[in-house]
Formats: C-alpha cells, sequence, structure tokens
C-alpha cells in the first residue's frame, strides 16, 4: 500500500482518523482501554472526564472503528476494537525518541559537522 497511489477520498479517510488521534482526550481513552473492557462510568472514573465529554469521544473513536461497544442490561462496555492503533503511537514515541536525542546533542555542543 505504501507504494500504491492514494486517492483524494482514502486521503480524506486517513486524515479523518489522524485527526481524531490529534486529540489527547481520546488517546488517553484508548490508553485506558488497553486494560480491558469498561463501562463509560469507569472510563470517567479512569480519564478524569465528564460523562458527556467521554461519550463525546467515545461516540467518534466508535464511528472510526478505534473501539467497539456492546450493551448489557443498563451499561454499555466499551473496547478496544483492535491494539493496531498502538503501532502508530510506537512509531511517533521513536521519532520523538530520536528528535529529543538529536535535539539534546544540539545543545550540548556535540552537533556533527
Amino acid at each position: 500500500m505504501a507504494d500504491a497511489p492514494m486517492s483524494p477520498e482514502l486521503l480524506t479517510l486517513i486524515a479523518e482518523r489522524f485527526k481524531a488521534l490529534g486529540e489527547p482526550a481520546r488517546l488517553e481513552i484508548l490508553n485506558v482501554l488497553r486494560a480491558g473492557e469498561m463501562t463509560v462510568t469507569e472510563l470517567s472514573d479512569e480519564t478524569g472526564l465528564g460523562q458527556a465529554n467521554l461519550s463525546k469521544h467515545l461516540q467518534l473513536l466508535h464511528s472510526l472503528g478505534f473501539v467497539t461497544r456492546r450493551k448489557d442490561g443498563l451499561y454499555v462496555y466499551y473496547a478496544l476494537a483492535n491494539s493496531d492503533v498502538f503501532k502508530l503511537c510506537d512509531i511517533m514515541c521513536g521519532r520523538l525518541g530520536a528528535e529529543v536525542a538529536r535535539r539534546g546533542r544540539v545543545v550540548s555542543g556535540r552537533a556533527a559537522r
């Protein structure tokens, strides 16, 4: 796929997902769900987000396929749809680590000339 040209429609779909991941609260929700399935109340307790705000974020994450949900009686349980999103996080963490290391060398005067 990396070598295949991407249509404007595909680029739009990709951008929508990156935009969703550009919100720290949504990344926190996904990170908390690594521990397993949770109700909105449990997620609210873990993240500190109010239920209305949390529900808005969960709706978007669900509509984009990042989380699944199931209803059991009065409760709705949310879970990660899959952990692939953390591959993106790992890539970004690696890039940030390299950037910090590079900046550290520049600041300390050890930059390659």
